[in-house]
């Protein structure tokens, strides 16, 4: 994974000073264990959570508070400052700061979005399909989170369905055994000729 780490740290900033990257897939594809992998081979690099700026009334509308909270600051080189929502108390909690560092991660369904895209040096799309990834994240959370499952999966595929991801991923993330292979997604990969097919 250190050459992908390196290829991202590479890439022109896309927000203000940060290389802002997305990390998108399926509830259940191993968006929040990857993006926590490549964070350390950026060295520590800031990761933020969509599930940080959702919440159970808005599964998908928080395209607003984000770009507010998180990309206006970060655009103009400022710390940015967010109150991460607390799925078990219904509720936002205090505010956490959000370094305009070097690279800042974005991971979580929906962090290649449309209205997002702008901002994103690279999107990354973790390659699972949604019946497995339904199934791994099902079996992850168990039988408490089954009534929530059953609302977020039509939720999920309404979303994608109206804004896709995939098919403006710069790479694919698929995980294997050894690790993660990493390849050049539909819409190209980022930066000049850069190789990305790599297993880490």
């Amino acid at each position: 994974m250190h050459q992908l780490a390196a290829l991202l740290r590479n890439l022109p900033p896309s927000c203000g000073p940060v290389r802002l990257i997305g990390v998108d897939g399926h509830a259940g594809s191993g968006k929040s264990t990857f993006a926590g992998r490549l964070a350390a081979q950026l060295g520590g690099a800031p990761v933020l959570r969509i599930d940080d700026v959702a919440s159970h009334a808005e599964l998908f509308g928080w395209t607003r508070r984000l770009l507010t909270q998180v990309v206006g600051p970060l655009g103009r080189g400022e710390s940015a400052a967010y109150a991460p929502y607390d799925w078990g108390a219904r509720a936002f909690g205090p505010q956490r700061l959000l370094p305009a560092a070097p690279v800042v991660i974005l991971e979580g369904v929906g962090a290649g979005r449309r209205a997002l895209r702008p901002y994103l040096a690279a999107v990354l799309w973790m390659e699972l399909g949604p019946e497995s990834a339904w199934a791994r994240g099902r079996a992850r959370d168990g039988a408490e989170q089954r009534e929530f499952w059953d609302g977020w999966v039509p939720a999920e595929r309404a979303h994608f369905a109206e804004d896709p991801t995939r098919p403006f991923a710069n790479l694919l993330v698929r995980q294997t055994d050894e690790g993660y292979e990493v390849l050049p997604g539909p819409s190209g990969a980022p930066g000049p000729d850069q190789e990305v097919t790599q297993g880490s």
